[in-house]
């Protein structure tokens, strides 16, 4: 299993949350403020930020087949995201937690705030 971050259409409620609902949800979570969020027309993008603040989502543990799954609607292939280890706060900031951040330019995007 692997445990994921997410803070957009994947979380309940999202339009996406189908691709991981039958993994199993683990926690509200929140990253180190090292990160925003931009629309990016319908989904946000997050990127890493000198002036980042702490974004807010929810841990999913994650089986093999359920990662494959999300890294195709992400879009690793096509270089729209990449997986990676994501700074969290309180009791997850010492543990290994993956999550999507985006790989193109945000220039001219709205920055959301800490919430999709």
């Amino acid at each position: 299993m692997t445990r994921v971050f997410v803070y957009g259409t994947l979380k309940c409620g999202g339009e996406n949350h189908e691709w991981i609902k039958s993994q199993t949800f683990v926690a509200l979570a929140r990253t180190q403020p090292l990160y925003r969020l931009f629309d990016l027309g319908g989904y946000p993008g997050m990127v890493r930020s000198e002036d980042g603040m702490a974004i807010q989502g929810e841990i999913w543990n994650v089986d093999a087949a359920g990662l494959a799954r999300l890294d195709e609607l992400e879009d690793i292939a096509g270089g729209e995201y990449e997986r990676v280890l994501i700074e969290l706060e309180g009791e997850f900031s010492s543990q290994l937690v993956e999550g999507y951040l985006y790989l193109r330019d945000v220039s001219g995007r709205r920055d959301v705030g800490a919430c999709w």
